[in-house]
């Protein structure tokens, strides 16, 4: 799973052309507009492309078009290519907002957009609350771009931060993109297409239902083990057993086998990451407990009262196993990075290697944020040895 998600030997990829051949090998990386220490999309690229930087990304997505805004494990990032392959999705959007209380503003907010460019929501006098399609009371402009945007008819010119700012999608997408047939019309091929591309953008997968098959249109559990097995039967992917997790069948796509054979003769290099909440490696945090032991829970919409470690806390990678988990504050005005609070695994035992490979991990974080300065915050009630990386780290 590391050696796929281009984790074990970190930093690999390079620049523009590296976030690009990342997102093109696993299919999607996911997007969520919380900025704590950067966007999710950004905190699994800079564990990945060794000179990261935000820009790239903006640069693929709206300068390059590139990459776009999409949807397929949920909100995501995909290669604008792939766009012809979600048009069952934006048919079932359609489907979903047929009702919607927006519907009679459509033609208006589409006329407006045509005829002033591009707009945001708070661009349209609509004020009006009404309930949104996820169940929730919105304005009923965004309603209205949100129910535009699901179908296709238009597509994100920009953001600016979290707010977006949209276009109609024939004035961003290539015709012959735009305009192409479903790759897939049969349902069967749909479920195989969708499925491979599933496992790829994880590395190894388990039948088991959960969010890490989110996103695969009418393809529920049974219509998935089916789709398994006829993957399995045409040999484009293989069953895999782990010696200790019994009685438990995995998969991994036919041809990444011969990467499995090889690892299982080199050592891992002693490298660290730091991993972000949504990253492709965790979807499936079941699997990732029994595979690595590591119990991981993304809090951020838990109440204070009830979080176990914080608000934003990202996992630690060292070599092939998870180490810690790491609370970071990041002032943007001052541009302060901090460490509030730091959480050893269980039977993890620090060594000089592992001190030099964070330090290097917290090196490669600052420079993606673009900063020189880190602290332990003031409630971190810490160690020696954190103390020692903070140094290290700052200095160069």
């Amino acid at each position: 799973m590391l050696a796929h998600q281009r984790l074990l030997t970190p930093r690999q990829l390079q620049g523009k052309q590296g976030v690009l051949d990342f997102v093109k090998h696993v299919g999607c990386i996911q997007y969520d507009p919380i900025n704590v220490v950067g966007r999710s999309a950004d905190i699994t690229l800079q564990a990945r492309v060794g000179d990261y930087a935000p820009a790239y990304l903006e640069q693929l997505l709206y300068q390059d078009r590139q990459l776009i805004d999409g949807w397929d494990k949920v909100a995501s990032i995909h290669a604008m290519e792939d766009r012809p392959y979600f048009e069952r999705h934006r048919k079932a959007m359609q489907d979903r907002h047929i009702k919607s209380p927006a519907r009679e503003i459509l033609p208006h907010v589409l006329k407006t957009i045509a005829d002033r460019g591009p707009q945001r929501a708070q661009d349209f006098q609509h004020t009006a609350l009404v309930m949104g399609g996820w169940g929730k009371p919105i304005r009923m402009a965004r309603e209205a771009l949100n129910v535009l945007y699901d179908v296709g008819d238009l597509a994100l010119h920009h953001r600016v931060g979290a707010i977006r700012v949209f276009d109609l999608a024939e004035n961003l997408i290539p015709e012959e993109i735009l305009h192409a047939e479903e790759p897939n019309p049969k349902d069967v091929d749909y479920q195989d297409w969708h499925v491979m591309r599933r496992v790829g953008s994880m590395g190894l997968v388990q039948a088991f239902a959960g969010d890490h098959w989110n996103g695969i249109t009418n393809v529920k559990s049974i219509a998935r083990k089916a789709t398994l097995r006829r993957l399995v039967e045409a040999e484009k992917l293989t069953t895999v057993e782990i010696e200790d997790v019994p009685q438990r069948k995995f998969y991994v796509r036919t041809a990444d086998l011969p990467r499995l054979t090889l690892l299982r003769m080199q050592e891992p290099k002693p490298n660290a990451s730091l991993i972000g909440p949504l990253d492709n490696l965790i979807w499936d945090r079941d699997l990732i407990r029994e595979v690595f032991a590591f119990d991981y829970v993304w809090e951020v919409y838990k109440p204070a009262v009830k979080r176990q470690y914080g608000y934003y806390v990202l996992p630690v990678i060292y070599k092939d196993r998870f180490i810690a988990r790491v609370d970071l504050g990041f002032d943007k005005k001052t541009r302060m990075l901090s460490i509030e609070n730091w959480w050893w695994e269980s039977g993890v035992t620090p060594d000089e290697e592992m001190r030099q490979a964070l330090i290097d991990a917290f090196q490669a974080f600052m420079r993606y944020l673009d900063t020189r300065q880190l602290q332990l915050g003031e409630s971190y009630v810490g160690e020696i040895l954190l103390d020692n990386i903070v140094s290290k780290a700052r200095m160069s």
